[in-house]
């Protein structure tokens, strides 16, 4: 029996999150070297599964399955494409870099003030390795069952790290702090439990169809595919669509895609900066990537019956973030919106049914996942500094702390896809994906080029530029535990803003599989070159 790789690797940060919560609050220093060496230790195995991973070998592979409820039909069953493997390596190379920048998040207050009551600092990290090893079993299920559980699960130790570990630079007291909160996190919970609800009922349905159709009900992705290929199971176009709409809603809501993103800004403002990294840069991930995995491959006619409203949706969003971006005062919410225009990008690469949009939104997902830790872990430093999340509170922050101000530069720069930098390859290739077979569609998708520069050049020009404003003469700039977050991070979007082969390679076969479960081809060019 070979050693099950992709269960050690989810498994490894649950048994770093029960061996983190069990530290004696006394040790709460050793809590933190703890989980951060047990992220390492999963970022080794996750480089592992990269390595092993064969680009041009099965579609699934290091698959583990065993029985587990056979009655239903449930197995716990494992397997990664190109695509969870970048989004599980993702994972796991973000997930240091949360709880180095977390290192003081969940401290006790110096002023001990008996009103405000924070968690014990091992909790925070606990949460942190638990929310880490659901996204990635999420990333590595082929058992929609199995997949769905750890979907929803993940909601529970989210909301604890929202409403628990609240940002400390409020511009309210303790009390209406504790509210907003509150509000936020329950905010969080009920949007995606509401999701996750429309899903089961969509998941069990899918267990009637195959059940109905095969004889005996399955879960099983790969046995669904293999017995759609074979002819033998054939939904109609009713209950097809209808299960479509279940998963996909959980999706959107997820993602998050307009109108069902309003949860978002409100979660990023009130969590610490590493939380809010973790939401948009991780556990989003998890919707975008199964619109792939699962409304494209298991209900093929669905999607394409569903992709004009799913493209126009996706439009949206990235107007109406990046409008709304361009208007906040408040530097969490800024990054917020700018995210909710950035996952619209990903789905419109998604849907847009080619291989360059597929593609270029599957490294979109990777190269978001870095610029904006990039950018929200700088931003975190720099309220921690201020103790304010306001932009009108800032003003000549370079000339005080050079460094801090030239990489918060570069995360913004990266946000607004600057050609050299990472999320410009991934957002060309969706725009030109998206415009061989929606030209109107990718036409108006630019204009949120045009608003990103809009609201990163005005957000740097009021924070770090100008005249030193008061609060701000005093600030030191990055310390070395902060450059050693935030380095990385941006050699990451420089490397692979000039050489971004090394993903493209292990997700491009995916893709091409992906639109082949569609029946869909790249549009041909309107005049053959010729010969």
């Amino acid at each position: 029996m070979s050693f099950p790789l992709l269960t050690a690797t989810a498994a490894l940060p649950a048994l770093g999150a029960i061996a983190t919560a069990a530290v004696p609050a006394a040790r709460r220093n050793g809590a933190k070297w703890l989980a951060l060496g047990f992220s390492l230790a999963t970022l080794v195995l996750a480089a592992i599964v990269v390595v092993r991973f064969d680009p041009g070998g099965a579609r699934y592979q290091l698959t583990e399955s065993h029985a587990w409820i056979k009655d239903f039909g449930v197995r716990y069953e494992l397997g990664v494409d190109g695509i969870a493997v970048a989004l599980v390596g993702l994972t796991a190379l973000l997930i240091p870099f949360v709880i180095a920048a977390g290192w003081h998040d969940a401290d006790p207050l110096e002023d001990a003030n008996p009103n405000r009551r924070w968690r014990p600092t091992q909790g925070f990290f606990a949460l942190i390795l638990l929310v880490e090893a659901m996204v990635v079993i999420s990333f590595e299920a082929t058992d929609v069952f199995v997949f769905y559980i750890f979907f929803e699960a993940m909601l529970i130790p989210m909301y604890f790290l929202i409403g628990g570990f609240g940002d400390r630079a409020h511009q309210h007291g303790e009390e209406e702090a504790a509210r907003q909160r509150s509000y936020a996190a329950v905010k969080f919970l009920l949007y995606n439990l509401a999701g996750g609800l429309i899903m089961l009922a969509a998941v069990i349905g899918l267990y009637a169809v195959t059940a109905d159709q095969l004889g005996t009900g399955t879960f099983s992705l790969q046995e669904i595919l293999q017995a759609r290929a074979a002819g033998k199971l054939n939904m109609s176009s009713g209950a097809e669509r209808a299960l479509f709409l279940g998963f996909f809603f959980a999706f959107a809501v997820k993602a998050p895609l307009w109108p069902l993103h309003t949860w978002l800004p409100n979660a990023m403002q009130e969590s610490t900066a590493p939380v809010a990294v973790l939401i948009t840069a991780v556990v989003d991930k998890v919707g975008t990537f199964a619109m792939l995995r699962y409304c494209l491959q298991l209900f093929p006619e669905a999607s394409k019956w569903a992709t004009p409203v799913i493209l126009v949706l996706a439009v949206i969003s990235i107007i109406y973030g990046a409008l709304l971006a361009v208007g906040q005062r408040d530097i969490k919410r800024l990054v917020a919106y700018a995210s909710i225009s950035h996952f619209g990008f990903i789905i419109l690469g998604i849907f847009a049914m080619t291989s360059q949009g597929q593609s270029g939104a599957t490294l979109y997902m990777v190269n978001h996942g870095i610029s904006t830790a990039a950018l929200m872990l700088v931003a975190g430093f720099l309220i921690t500094r201020r103790g304010s999340r306001l932009i009108a509170d800032y003003g000549g922050v370079q000339k005080v702390a050079p460094v801090l101000a030239g990489t918060f530069l570069i995360g913004g720069l990266a946000t607004l896809s600057l050609p050299g930098l990472a999320p410009f390859v991934s957002e060309f290739l969706v725009l030109v994906g998206t415009f061989s077979r929606y030209p109107a569609l990718g036409i108006i998708a630019t204009v949120g080029i045009v608003l990103a520069a809009l609201y990163v050049l005005v957000l740097y020009q009021r924070t770090m530029t100008g005249p030193v404003k008061a609060g701000v003469e005093g600030m030191p700039d990055l310390k070395v535990r902060e450059l050693a977050v935030v380095a990385p991070l941006i050699a990451l979007l420089l490397l692979l803003g000039v050489y971004p082969k090394p993903v493209t390679d292990i997700v491009n076969p995916a893709v091409r599989q992906t639109l082949s479960d569609v029946h869909k081809t790249d549009p041909k060019p309107p005049l053959e070159a010729s010969k």
